[in-house]
């Protein structure tokens, strides 16, 4: 058997938050669109889970169409066994990532952002596995007093402090 390393570009605009996770069970897919319904109201969101034994199909839930359809473009490009990749909209990450990782199914979270991301996949023909995940880009600095204010403005207008 021989192994390869792939890398896998997520496709997504700039308005796409996503969080990437594994799972291990066909039950994935009903419970995570649960608790994104049940976390934010009028959630708009697709996710897809890879299934990895008996039928391995690429399971679909969702509230909106058009992130669906992206959640099983970027599914099918990993091909890995038992991940899942939540495509969101007009929500991040925040809002919902505890209610996600606290579906029982949910193994583990790879990756919560709206960045360009990179998934690293081992592959051995038969079997894919996520090995990690590249989340943006390097720093090119280290920040200074008026970074930090510039930071503690946007939090506050995202409504996450006072």
């Amino acid at each position: 058997m021989t192994l390869e390393l792939k890398t896998v570009q997520i496709e997504k605009d700039d308005e796409t938050n996503i969080i990437l996770g594994q799972s291990h069970f066909i039950k994935t897919i009903e419970d995570i669109y649960e608790a994104m319904v049940n976390a934010v109201p009028n959630v708009r969101f697709g996710v897809a889970f890879c299934e990895a034994s008996v039928r391995r199909l690429v399971r679909l839930a969702g509230t909106d169409k058009e992130l669906v359809e992206s959640a099983k473009k970027n599914a099918l490009a990993i091909g890995a066994g038992h991940c899942f990749i939540i495509m969101m909209k007009e929500c991040f990450p925040i809002n919902v990532l505890n209610a996600v990782k606290a579906v029982p199914e949910v193994c583990s979270i790879y990756c919560a952002t709206a960045n360009p991301t990179t998934v690293i996949v081992a592959d051995m023909g038969e079997a894919r596995g996520i090995i990690g995940v590249m989340d943006g880009k390097v720093p090119v600095g280290v920040e200074d007093e008026a970074n930090e204010k510039e930071r503690k403005k946007v939090v506050r207008k995202f409504g996450y402090k006072m």
